[in-house]
């Protein structure tokens, strides 16, 4: 027997008990039929049509992104025409999208505007106020709206998958849903209790520090308002937060209200850290550390220096977590306290590390999936797929004869490695996926046929046994290239524009068409090698 025919066959075996070990082989090996049924379970993930799990979607609050983008403005205006010495008399947010800043004088107009165009000509348009000559309106660009609202939900997509990752879940779904409502659909399989990932997502992460104007906190939102006449001071904004830092819960020792300033000093996108810790103060408590990004320190620093003595609220999903007193200069590293154990410490570091949501969130539904109807569906699918392979291969082996017993070890071995490439690169099988394997078997099957009648016409055109085998391989595999090319390209579309089940059919396709032309050109024209090393390449061919 020709050497090469020899590594080509061990190749092949090789490839069988890998993939066979991989399949059924971990995490120890099966020493009963339930064991073989779990580890095969455990290598192939199934997807929330077919495991049952959670679904939800979930909307952007993306006008808050707007407001704050408009509160830091307003800030940054402040602090811009104090530096440059121009007398203004008020600068204040009218709405979200507009600023107004009152009585400039007439002799500083020029140096005004000059200051508004070198710093916010590009996504602000300054005018004239309405009744006021020496006033002027900021007006957010639509332009500016629109990137700011893209960014939102781009960022907020990303952070959530961080997250939702980052608990382990199994091949979850996230991505954008409807049509312009700022909706994201998250899918988790095999999550009948999504209690925590729900808890991760819902408490946004949305890190501020803000300075605190009032000394002592209120007791209700009446008191606060009443000591300020009924109207709060501009600038600033009224948050709850817990009546003691490391109180459980508001509920536990009630609520308290703290006159806040709005722009905050820190966000959450200023982050560069977070991580948990136990308290040095109380070692039975955690606490979560974070760093900030070298522009935040330089904003943190001089804010901290010139404030010191004064109270700093840390604000996350606007509630008051704390407010401590700032002792001295902080640059880029801080600290939250409060009741933490170590998961909720480790929660809140993930969050904050994840990154911050540029706005809250808001649940617009949630549905469970039982699995019984997973159970229903893996059992149909599986049903079509066994019966359709049957099929198949009961019409090779009477048609072609023994070499559609090649064919059909071709196919058995396609969908092995098919089954091997989902379980190695952790993709997850769906209902359309299985849609996908059925397809794959009729794909498997065109290619046995398209080679076994090039065969036939070659021998009816009088060649041997051994040309006419490698003259129908050799005319044969153009086509089987051709043809799988082009689905493979289709396959490539489906997945980049397609959901979540119809990814599942395109990756499924994809991985069987590749295994296809392994097994379909160099598996099959190997057995045909070593039938005929065997038959001395004498003889008539089963076909």
């Amino acid at each position: 027997m020709n050497p090469n025919l020899k590594w080509k066959a061990v190749a092949i075996f090789v490839v069988i008990v890998l993939c066979i070990y991989s399949l059924i082989g971990f995490p120890t090996f099966p020493t009963s039929l339930a064991q073989l049924k779990e580890n095969f379970a455990h290598q192939i993930k199934l997807g929330l049509d077919l495991q049952g799990g959670t679904h939800l979607i979930l909307q952007v609050q993306v006008q808050e992104a707007i407001a704050q983008e408009t509160d830091q403005t307003v800030d940054r205006l402040t602090s811009q025409l104090r530096a440059k010495n121009i007398r203004y008399d008020e600068v204040r947010r009218i709405d979200d999208t507009h600023i107004i800043i009152r009585n400039v004088p007439s002799d500083q107009l020029s140096q005004f505007r000059d200051l508004v165009n070198a710093q916010l000509s590009n996504i602000w348009d300054l005018g004239p106020a309405a009744g006021d000559p020496s006033g002027y309106t900021l007006a957010l660009r639509p332009s500016a709206i629109a990137a700011i609202r893209e960014q939102t939900m781009q960022q907020s997509l990303e952070t959530i998958e961080r997250r939702i990752n980052a608990l382990g879940l199994t091949e979850p779904t996230i991505q954008l849903h409807g049509r312009n409502d700022n909706e994201i659909l998250v899918q988790l399989p095999g999550e009948g209790d999504p209690t925590r990932a729900k808890a991760v997502i819902q408490a946004g992460g949305q890190l501020e520090l803000k300075l605190v104007e009032d000394p002592n906190p209120y007791p209700s939102q009446n008191a606060a308002l009443a000591q300020h006449g009924g109207v709060l001071p501009a600038g600033t904004e009224l948050v709850s937060g817990r009546a003691e830092s490391r109180a459980t819960s508001p509920a536990d020792t009630g609520e308290n209200w703290y006159v806040l300033s709005r722009a905050p000093v820190v966000t959450g996108r200023d982050l560069r850290s977070a991580n948990e810790n136990r308290n040095t103060n109380n070692p039975g408590q955690w606490q979560v550390n974070f760093s900030l990004s070298p522009e935040a320190a330089r904003r943190f620093g001089p804010f901290t220096e010139q404030n010191t003595g004064r109270q700093m609220a840390i604000v996350l999903e606007h509630h008051v977590y704390s407010a401590p007193v700032i002792k001295g200069r902080i640059d880029d590293t801080g600290f939250i306290e409060g009741n933490f154990g170590q998961e909720s410490a480790h929660d809140l570091a993930l969050i904050l590390r994840a990154g911050a949501l540029p706005a809250s969130i808001r649940y617009l539904e949630e549905r469970t999936v039982g699995p019984s109807l997973g159970a229903d569906s893996i059992r149909h699918g599986v049903e079509a797929s066994i019966f359709s392979l049957l099929v198949v291969m009961i019409f090779m082996v009477v048609y072609y004869r023994l070499s559609g017993v090649n064919a059909v070890i071709a196919l058995i071995l396609n969908l092995l490695i098919l089954l091997t490439a989902l379980a190695l690169f952790g993709a997850v099988l769906t209902l359309p996926g299985i849609a996908g394997v059925i397809l794959t078997i009729g794909m498997g099957v065109d290619s046995n046929v398209l080679v076994f009648e090039r065969i036939r016409e070659e021998l009816r055109n009088g060649k041997s046994a051994a040309a006419a085998v490698q003259a129908g391989f050799d005319k044969a595999f153009l086509t089987i290239i051709d043809t799988h090319v082009t689905t493979v390209v289709s396959a490539f579309f489906l997945f980049l524009f397609g959901t979540g089940p119809i990814r599942g059919f395109a990756i499924t396709l994809t991985i069987g068409l590749i295994a296809n032309v392994f097994t379909a050109i160099y598996v099959s024209k190997t057995i045909f090698q070593y039938h005929l090393a065997k038959m001395d390449r004498q003889g008539e061919l089963s076909i």
